[in-house]
């Protein structure tokens, strides 16, 4: 007899799926064709990103794991033996990084005449210069913390540098003096600007050295009673999950701030710590913390590589990428033009950080001072410190227009400077709205209306990216300026949505909660059903994320109807390609260049009339069931035509494009022709801006 049990699909963990992710990271650190300065900034990512990640998701596990039994059996997944895998995983991961850094990394700066120095590598001339430096510049900014019995409690700081001191053979020993104390002091990196300090150059060599170092180096100046004192580096990451019960009432705001005031004391996520630090002292460290060993983390001698960001250029521009200078935009106006005449001709697609963000704000710059312009609404995800966006916003207040924000408070890392802005439009006037109880509010979405000859006139931008002028220039995302009436009515239905909370139907955009997941399935029903009737079917996906198990079976019943499926994903994918029977015809592929992929674009073959979509959402349960995001088609053709090529250019990679095992395609011929698609986009977009000049020159 036959068994009639099927066989459970496969799915890949989400968790190790992310640190695959941040392997790709690494390997651009690894990779001896990318340039030396860039190899350190992909080391910085690589630490940026884990410390994040043991501040949310292994924070959360942690949490997790704490809950009674029975809750935990209806989790699924055991989050105990998840954490011990990840654990395990990011050991190897950490352990890679460290040789990374001391194998390739350190050997190749002193090829290129730069050398990153300790205390025990400074010539006599350089360790007189470094104690002058010390007196001078760093001595003032250290205050150290004694560990002893009258100290109750040691706060830590989340994401800080803190060296430990054991001063140890009394000179002269006093009275009441230890012959051993402890002590913490922070590692002044911001007040004194930087985490490095650069020696004087001799000849073509440029020396420098960790902060760190010039401490070790001359901090037993401070201890004149002491004949040794050893120094060993930590750092605490602490939870920082948002925990808010989003409920209609009640001030969210103060909940924001309150959670932010809460992330710094947060839960201990993990403590790293210097391998070579003796054992009383980090016993000591757990004793005044309060902090277990289920938090401990073996490190390096240093931590927070994440500083590397800074780290100096030395005044050699070969060491780094070449710059791309932001092209103009070959149909929308440059400097002098007005950008709501162009857009009110046709549609315009934006392409950060290829073309300038500038379009954005002089859009809305413009709306703010012109006239006829009545009213402005905005979504404000993730905003610059000091954003144009928000100043453009206030001006338009002063000018006399309505003004309407829809302001995200819980944007992970951001709500800082997101509640600063948000108070700042508040006291100015404008009509701020404080994102939506239970649901993220991650659409991307401004709108202006201008009365023109006694009629409202809408102009809109759709976006994938930010209003965010310092990620856009890393960020590569898609933008969208229409005045297309059937675009821009349904825009204004979704800001009409923030102001009643009454759900919507749309004809032209699929918005999250509402409609996306199922009009999603619609269009994959559609490719089925024609290749079931023997007719050409096809999708292709671009995100930074698939983790939706009810998207990813989906697409597993597509694949096994005979649909063919390309995806492109820069991050996470819980979607296991290529098994027989499941999932065949579906080949998956991600890029990790000099940019960060962040745009989402979905096209369906649809029998030869091809749907085209660009969208702030990926396919993950909380993108599609709780946020606010939005997917638009594209309509004008020839903007449809330029999306499509420059996904066929990430489609043709193969230089930086991996699969999901992290293979690179391009080592499978290393003959063909090499395409790298973020270079390629530049140039593509390159000779449309020249095209444009030749126009205008004719």
């Amino acid at each position: 007899m036959e068994s009639t049990k099927k066989t459970q699909p496969s799915l890949l963990n989400r968790e190790l799926s992310w640190l695959t992710f941040n392997e790709r990271v690494l390997q651009e650190a690894q990779n001896p064709e990318v340039p030396l300065l860039e190899r350190i900034k992909f080391m910085a990512i690589f630490s940026s990103n884990l410390d994040e990640y043991f501040k949310v998701r292994v924070a959360t596990l942690r949490r997790l794991e704490k809950l009674k039994k029975k809750t935990r059996a209806k989790l699924g997944e055991d989050p105990g033996k998840q954490l011990h895998d990840l654990l395990e995983e990011v050991g190897r991961q950490q352990q890679e990084f460290g040789e990374t850094f001391r194998n390739q990394i350190m050997p190749e700066l002193r090829r290129q005449h730069i050398h990153l120095v300790s205390e025990h590598d400074l010539t006599d001339t350089q360790r007189t210069w470094v104690h002058e430096y010390f007196q001078s510049r760093v001595q003032d900014l250290l205050s150290p913390i004694v560990l002893d019995d009258n100290l109750h409690h040691l706060f830590l700081k989340d994401q800080t540098v803190y060296l430990t001191l054991l001063l140890s053979e009394p000179v002269k020993q006093k009275k009441h003096e230890d012959d051993e104390r402890i002590m913490a002091l922070e590692l002044p990196s911001k007040r004194h600007g930087s985490r490095f300090v650069q020696l004087p150059a001799e000849g073509e060599e440029h020396y420098v050295m960790f902060l760190d170092d010039v401490i070790r180096c001359c901090v037993r100046t401070l201890f004149p009673n002491y004949g040794r004192v050893q120094v060993n580096a930590i750092k605490l990451s602490r939870d920082a999950e948002l925990d808010i019960q989003e409920e209609v009432s009640g001030n969210l705001m103060a909940k924001i701030k309150s959670s932010l005031q809460k992330r710094a004391t947060g839960y201990p996520a993990r403590l790293l710590y210097d391998p070579a630090m003796p054992k009383q002292v980090l016993k000591a460290i757990m004793q005044k913390t309060g902090i277990g060993k289920e938090e401990l983390v073996e490190g390096s001698r240093y931590h927070n590589f994440r500083d590397f960001f800074g780290f100096p250029g030395l005044g050699q521009p070969e060491l780094k990428y070449p710059d791309f200078l932001p092209l103009p935009h070959p149909t929308l106006p440059r400097l002098s033009g007005k950008m709501l005449d162009a857009i009110a001709e046709r549609d315009h697609l934006l392409n950060p950080p290829y073309q300038s963000f500038d379009y954005v704000t002089r859009f809305l710059t413009e709306a703010a001072h012109d006239p006829a312009v009545t009213s402005v609404s905005i979504t404000l995800y993730r905003v610059a410190e000091k954003s144009e966006v928000a100043k453009a916003l206030l001006k338009a207040v002063k000018s006399g227009k309505q003004v309407t924000v829809v302001v995200e408070l819980k944007a992970r890392f951001d709500e800082e400077s997101n509640i600063h802005w948000a108070e700042k439009l508040q006291k100015a006037g404008a009509n701020v709205i404080f994102g939506i109880p239970e649901l993220k509010v991650h659409s991307k979405l401004a709108l202006v209306t201008r009365v023109e000859n006694g009629q409202n006139r809408q102009y809109a931008y759709l976006s994938t990216g930010n209003f965010n002028e310092v990620t856009s220039q890393i960020y590569a995302d898609y933008g969208l300026f229409t005045a297309d009436t059937g675009l821009t009515a349904e825009v204004e239905q979704v800001f009409g949505y923030f102001l009643d909370r009454q759900p919507r139907s749309f004809e032209h955009l699929l918005v999250a909660p509402f409609e996306l997941r199922e009009k999603l399935n619609a269009l994959i029903d559609r490719e089925i059903k024609l290749a079931k009737a023997g007719k050409d079917a096809y999708i292709i996906l671009k995100l930074n994320a698939l983790q939706d198990e009810r998207m990813i079976l989906k697409l597993y019943e597509a694949s096994q109807a005979g649909v063919r499926i390309e995806l492109l994903i820069r991050g996470i994918s819980c979607l296991i390609p290529g098994v027989e029977g499941q999932s065949e015809n579906i080949q998956q592929r991600g890029i990790v260049d000099r940019y960060l992929e962040h745009g989402r674009v979905y096209v369906f073959g649809n029998h030869g009339d091809e749907k085209v979509y660009v969208a702030s959402s990926d396919w993950m349960a909380r993108n599609l069931d709780r946020r606010v995001e939005v997917a638009f088609p594209i309509l004008d053709p020839s903007i449809k035509a330029e999306v499509r090529h420059l996904l066929d250019l990430q489609r043709q990679d193969n230089v930086k494009s991996r699969d999901w095992h992290n293979h690179f395609l391009g080592q499978d011929d290393p003959n063909a022709l090499k395409v790298r698609a973020q270079f390629a986009t530049y140039e593509y977009l390159k000779k449309l801006s020249r095209k444009k000049t030749t126009k205008s020159k004719s």
